[in-house]
C-alpha cells in the first residue's frame, strides 16, 4: 500500500508531546496529527513494527494494513493506511474518534474512489434492508462481503466447479485442479483462474504431441509393440550386470591368467561361508552374474548368480524373446542388438512432455482437447470478471469502515503507548489479568514459545512468570508471561496455581511453568536482610538440633547395647556425680556476656536519651538504614532499569523507545490485596494456634539478668539515686565511718 502522492509542498506540522514511562511520546489528538505522521521523525515513534497475531486487535483489519502479507505491520504500512482512510473522509478528525460506523454523509465523494465507496455502501445497505440507516458499520460491510463471496460469481476471476451448470465442464475443472493445482476463490473454495486453465490445456497439448510421435514411427520407437515399456524396464534392471559380464570376458580373453581373479578369489568366498547366506545379500549380488570364461556367451538359464537369476529370467521373457526370438544364451553381439533396438524408445521416454496429465490417459486427453470445455470455462471466467468492480467496491467499503474504527487503536499502541500508560483501555499486547498469590498482574502478554521468549525477555530486568492457561471445558489453551512488580517472591514458584481472565472475561486455570527471577519491589528489598538473618538462624538451629539428635541417638543405642550385654551380677553402687566446673564457668561467662550486652545498650540509651527523644529515634532509624540501606539502593537501581522493550521484542515487536517500568508505574501493573474502604475487621481468630507465653518468659529472664546486674552494682551510674542499689543497701567496711554525704536515715542499722 502506497501513500497518496502529491506535488504540493505541505506545511510542517506542529506536534505536541506528553511524558510517560520516562520518555516523550507524541499526542495523536486530531486528524491532522494522524495525516502528518509521515513527517514525524521515526526516532520519536515508540514502535516501528508489530506482529499481526498475538495481539488484541482485529485480525482482519491487521491483515488489510499488512499490505505485503508478511505477518508484520511496519511504520510505512500504518502511514499508508491512515493516509488512504483519511482521504476517503470529508473530515479526517473522524479517524481519531474510532467509532464503529461511518455516516454516508462523512464519505468524501470529491475523489473517484470515495464516490465508488459511497455508491457501494448504499447498495449494501439496500441489500440489508437498511437504506434509511444512513450509517454503515463493520458488521454490515462484513455481512455483504461474506454474502457476495459465497456466490459462484464474485468478481475475483476464479471459478469453482459449482460455477458451471454442465457436469462435463465441472469434471474438466476438477481434472484441471488435480493436474496443475488450484487457486483459492473468494468464497474459500478451490478453483481455477485463467492462468491455471491455460497451463492445463498446454499440458494436454504437449502430452498429445508426445504420444503422436510414437504413433507416427511405431515400428522404430515401439519395437515390442505395447510390451516395449516392459522390455525396456527388464533390460535396465540387468544392464549393469550384463555389461560387467561381457567386460570381464573380454579381459579374460586378453589374459587367461586373470580368470581366477575375475571370478573373485577363494578368500572372498571363504568370507561368505562364515555368514548366514541370503540370495539378496550384498556380498552375493556383487559377484559376477555368471562364471567368467573367455569367449563364452551368457547363459540365460543356468550357471547364474542366485542373486540375479530372477531378473535374468524376466529379461529373457520380456526383452530377448520379443526382440530376438526364443534363445537360452546371449552373445555380446545379441546384447548390442537389444540395446540398439530399445534406444529410440528410451530417447522418446526422455523427451516425455505433459507428464502432469499422463494419469488421465491419452484417450481422455484427446477427448478434452476435442471438446468445447475450454471455451465454456473461459466464458465462465469472463462472466466472473464482469463483477470485479462490484466486488472491489464491497471490499473497499469493508476496508474503509474497519480502518475508520481500528486505526486510532493501533496508532495509540504503535506510535505512542497511550493505552498502556493512561490507565484507561488496556494496550493491544495486554492479554488479560492473572490472579495469583493475593495479587493481580495486569501486564500479561501472550507467548508462543516460552523458552525462546525468555532468552530475550530476561534482559528486561523484571520478575517474569510464564504461565500455562487452560479451559478444561473447551480445551482452549494459551501461554502468557506475567510481570510481578509489587510484593515479594516468597510464595512464587513453579507449579503454583492461579486464575487467568482474558480480555473477553473468560477464565482459565493458570499454572506457573517458568520463572525469570529479578527484584520485585522496594518493600521486598527492605525486609530482605532481616529475612535472610532469620533464615540463617533457623538453619543454624536446625543444624544444631540435628547434630544433638544424632548424638542422643548414638548414646541411646550405646546404652541399649550395654544393657543387653551387661552381666546379671548386681551393679556396684553408683559413684556420686561430680559438678562439671567447666559447665558452670561457661554459664557464668554466658550470663556475664548477656549482662554486658544490656550494660552497653543501657549506656548507649543513656547517652542518646540525654540528647533527646529525636536522637533516640534517629539512632534506631540509622541502624535500620545500615541494615536495609544497601539492599534498598541496589534494588532501586535495578527497578529503575526495568524495560518493557525486550519483553515485546521477544514477541516480534520492534520497540523503538526505552519503555521503562519504574517503581510508580510498576505499582499500577501489579495490585496487592487490600480491604475495601470502610471495611471492619474482627481481630479475634477462633482457630489461632495456642501459644506458650514465651514473651513473658523472656521478659522474666531479662528482668532477672537486669536484677543481677543491679545487685552487683553495675548499673549505678545509669540510674537515679532512688533506684540505685547502694542507696538502699550501702556497703560499709568494718571500722569505717559512714559517708557523710549519704543521709543516715537511709542506712540500715547493723544488728546488735
Amino acid at each position: 500500500m502506497q501513500s497518496p502522492q502529491t506535488n504540493a509542498p505541505r506545511k510542517p506540522h506542529t506536534w505536541q508531546f506528553f511524558r510517560a514511562g520516562g520518555f516523550d511520546q507524541v499526542k495523536l489528538q486530531t486528524g491532522a496529527d494522524l495525516m502528518n505522521l509521515d513527517q514525524l521523525d521515526q526516532k520519536l515513534w515508540v514502535a516501528l513494527a508489530c506482529p499481526t497475531t498475538g495481539i488484541e486487535f482485529d485480525p482482519k483489519t491487521a491483515a488489510l494494513i499488512d499490505s505485503d502479507g508478511d505477518g508484520r505491520i511496519r511504520a510505512q504500512e500504518l502511514i499508508a493506511a491512515i493516509r488512504w482512510a483519511g482521504s476517503m473522509l470529508r473530515d479526517p478528525d473522524d479517524l481519531v474518534k474510532g467509532r464503529d460506523g461511518v455516516a454516508l454523509t462523512a464519505i468524501n465523494d470529491q475523489v473517484p474512489e470515495g464516490r465508488q465507496i459511497l455508491g457501494s455502501a448504499r447498495v449494501i445497505l439496500r441489500q440489508l434492508s437498511k437504506a434509511e440507516a444512513g450509517v454503515i458499520t463493520v458488521d454490515d460491510a462484513a455481512a455483504a462481503s461474506k454474502s457476495f463471496a459465497n456466490t459462484v460469481f464474485n468478481g475475483d476471476g476464479v471459478i469453482i466447479p459449482e460455477s458451471a451448470e454442465d457436469t462435463t465442464v465441472q469434471q474438466v475443472i476438477r481434472e484441471a485442479m488435480a493436474a496443475v493445482g488450484s487457486v483459492m476463490d473468494r468464497s474459500g473454495k478451490p478453483g481455477v483462474d485463467a492462468a491455471k486453465v491455460e497451463e492445463f490445456f498446454t499440458e494436454l497439448a504437449r502430452f498429445d504431441a508426445w504420444v503422436n510421435t510414437s504413433e507416427a514411427d511405431a515400428a522404430k520407437i515401439l519395437p515390442a509393440g505395447p510390451a516395449t515399456a516392459a522390455a525396456a524396464a527388464a533390460m535396465q534392471a540387468v544392464k549393469a550386470k550384463i555389461d560387467d559380464y561381457f567386460g570381464r570376458c573380454r579381459l579374460a580373453t586378453f589374459e587367461a591368467r586373470l580368470s581366477p581373479l575375475l571370478n573373485r578369489t577363494e578368500e572372498e568366498y571363504k568370507g561368505l561361508l562364515t555368514k548366514d547366506l541370503s540370495l539378496s545379500a550384498q556380498e552375493v549380488s556383487g559377484f559376477p552374474v555368471s562364471r567368467i570364461v573367455p569367449g563364452q556367451p551368457l547363459s540365460l538359464v543356468s550357471g547364474l548368480n542366485p542373486a540375479h537369476a530372477q531378473a535374468i529370467a524376466t529379461f529373457r521373457s520380456a526383452t530377448v524373446e520379443p526382440l530376438l526370438g526364443a534363445r537360452e544364451v546371449l552373445t555380446e553381439e545379441d546384447w548390442s542388438v537389444v540395446q540398439a533396438r530399445l534406444a529410440p524408445y528410451e530417447a522418446w521416454q526422455t523427451a516425455k512432455a505433459g507428464m502432469r496429465v499422463e494419469s488421465l490417459g491419452i484417450a481422455r486427453v484427446r477427448e478434452i482437447l476435442r471438446g468445447d470445455a475450454r471455451a465454456a470455462i473461459t466464458g465462465l471466467i469472463a462472466r466472473d470478471k464482469e463483477l470485479e468492480m462490484e466486488a472491489s467496491g464491497v471490499a473497499s467499503v469493508e476496508k474503509f469502515v474497519r480502518f475508520h474504527r481500528d486505526l486510532i487503536v493501533l496508532a495509540t499502541n504503535f506510535v505512542n503507548f497511550r493505552d498502556l500508560y493512561d490507565g484507561g483501555s488496556p494496550a493491544i499486547f495486554q492479554a488479560g489479568t492473572l490472579y495469583l498469590d493475593q495479587r493481580s498482574c495486569n501486564l500479561c502478554i501472550t507467548v508462543v514459545d516460552p523458552a525462546k521468549h525468555a532468552v530475550m525477555a530476561s534482559l528486561a530486568g523484571a520478575y517474569l512468570a510464564y504461565v500455562d492457561c487452560l479451559r478444561k471445558a473447551t480445551g482452549q489453551k494459551l501461554t502468557v508471561v506475567a510481570i510481578f512488580s509489587q510484593g515479594d517472591d516468597e510464595n512464587l514458584m513453579v507449579g503454583r496455581n492461579g486464575v487467568f481472565y482474558d480480555r473477553k472475561g473468560l477464565d482459565y486455570d493458570a499454572t506457573i511453568t517458568k520463572i525469570v527471577a529479578n527484584p520485585i519491589s522496594l518493600r521486598q528489598a527492605f525486609w530482605q536482610p532481616y529475612k535472610r538473618f532469620v533464615r540463617w538462624v533457623e538453619e543454624q538451629i536446625a543444624k544444631r538440633a540435628a547434630e544433638a539428635d544424632a548424638a542422643a541417638s548414638q548414646k541411646l543405642a550405646a546404652a541399649a547395647t550395654t544393657v543387653a550385654t551387661k552381666s546379671v551380677t548386681p551393679a556396684a553402687a553408683a559413684a556420686p556425680q561430680k559438678v562439671d566446673v567447666g559447665t558452670v564457668a561457661a554459664l557464668g561467662v554466658a550470663f556475664g556476656a548477656i549482662g554486658g550486652f544490656f550494660t552497653a545498650v543501657a549506656t548507649l540509651g543513656k547517652d542518646l536519651w540525654a540528647q533527646g527523644a529525636f536522637a533516640m529515634v534517629g539512632a534506631i532509624v540509622g541502624v535500620m538504614a545500615l541494615i536495609s540501606g544497601p539492599s534498598l539502593v541496589m534494588t532501586y537501581i535495578k527497578l529503575r532499569k526495568r524495560n518493557l522493550g525486550p519483553i515485546l521484542d521477544a514477541n516480534g515487536w520492534a520497540v523503538n523507545a526505552k519503555a521503562r517500568i519504574n517503581v510508580p508505574f510498576g505499582t499500577r501493573l501489579t495490585a496487592i490485596a487490600e480491604l475495601p474502604p470502610g471495611s471492619s475487621r474482627d481481630l479475634v481468630d477462633p482457630f489461632e494456634e495456642t501459644r506458650r507465653p514465651w514473651k513473658l518468659y523472656g521478659a522474666l529472664v531479662v528482668a532477672g539478668l537486669i536484677g543481677l546486674q543491679w545487685r552487683a552494682d553495675k548499673l549505678e551510674e545509669y540510674l537515679p539515686d532512688v533506684l540505685k542499689h547502694r542507696y538502699h543497701f550501702p556497703k560499709k567496711d568494718a571500722g569505717t565511718k559512714a559517708d557523710p554525704a549519704k543521709p543516715e536515715t537511709n542506712s540500715v542499722p547493723k544488728a546488735a
